[in-house]
């Protein structure tokens, strides 16, 4: 096992990187999946065939056809154009709730665990308040109070994800506080701030991230639920959960309007969890193979 890691190490980042691919081909399907979305959605101005908001009464609701790869919707317009142009804007929001609640969750969880004492009960109560609210009924809330905008759900959704980020940060905290190298840091003078921030920090780093890779799948759901309910980025603006809702309306008579914006969530959804499972088996040394 050690001339395995050691031979990882000294391979080099993308060596390393296929060499964890092939001991994890589901993870590096995740990966490959969650690449090609988020490349299609980025290139989606050279992708999409033609312009997601352009209207044409004479294609209304066309099956798939050569010219309209996955049909049209109830006002002519390509599918595929906006499943392009509508992942920006899902993909958009949700890694921005994460990317918020990772940064704020993990200073949370942190300065709690390692303070301590009533601070840290005081903190945590408060956490275990909003992980008593299921994430889609918290988030409804908030954007019901503050309006539909992008701004507003970037907000939503990353309030629900605070709690989980400072909870799987703070657990680590806890014992890598009283370990001898941060004993050792406060007997040389460094302040509290450098500690948490140089020796801990990094130490709960991996979890932090895996647990980002998995609330992602978490934040793109959410968004796609508060947009099919009306409370997301307001039409004609497309995205993934829009454009589920608009499908739901003829789902009898026209089912690809709903089944391929599905099939994109699905494919990303499935992408993430994967790469997260692995990244956790990559970095949780229990779960390693000998």
């Amino acid at each position: 096992m050690t001339a395995v890691v050691s031979d990882v190490v000294a391979a080099g980042p993308l060596t390393a990187l296929w060499i964890w691919s092939r001991r994890n081909k589901a993870a590096a399907l995740g990966g490959l999946l969650v690449v090609l979305v988020m490349l299609s959605a980025l290139l989606a101005p050279w992708l999409a065939p033609h312009d997601p908001l352009e209207q044409s009464v004479l294609n209304r609701l066309d099956p798939p056809s050569a010219e309209f790869l996955l049909g049209n919707d109830p006002y002519g317009r390509d599918i595929l154009s906006r499943i392009l142009w509508g992942g920006r804007v899902s993909l958009f929001v949700s890694t921005s709730a994460v990317l918020i609640a990772l940064v704020v969750g993990s200073a949370i969880g942190i300065l709690s665990g390692y303070v301590g004492g009533p601070f840290d009960r005081v903190v945590m109560a408060m956490m275990d308040v909003l992980l008593s609210f299921p994430s889609l009924i918290m988030g409804l809330l908030v954007v019901a109070m503050l309006g539909p905008s992008v701004g507003n759900l970037i907000f939503a959704i990353g309030l629900t994800a605070v709690a989980p980020f400072a909870r799987i940060a703070r657990a680590p905290t806890l014992v890598i506080k009283e370990r001898e190298f941060v004993e050792a840091g406060r007997a040389m003078g460094f302040s509290h701030l450098r500690i948490m921030g140089v020796h801990i920090l990094p130490n709960v780093a991996s979890e932090v991230l895996v647990m980002g890779s998995l609330w992602l799948a978490t934040a793109i759901r959410t968004e796609a639920s508060l947009s099919f309910i009306g409370l997301g980025v307001r039409p004609p603006t497309p995205t993934w959960g829009g454009m589920i809702r608009e499908g739901f309306e003829n789902i009898l008579d026209a089912p690809w309007l709903a089944v391929f914006p599905s099939i994109a969530i699905l494919l990303v959804m499935l992408g993430l969890n994967l790469l997260g499972d692995g990244l956790r088996d990559a970095t949780d040394p229990r779960l390693r193979h000998e």
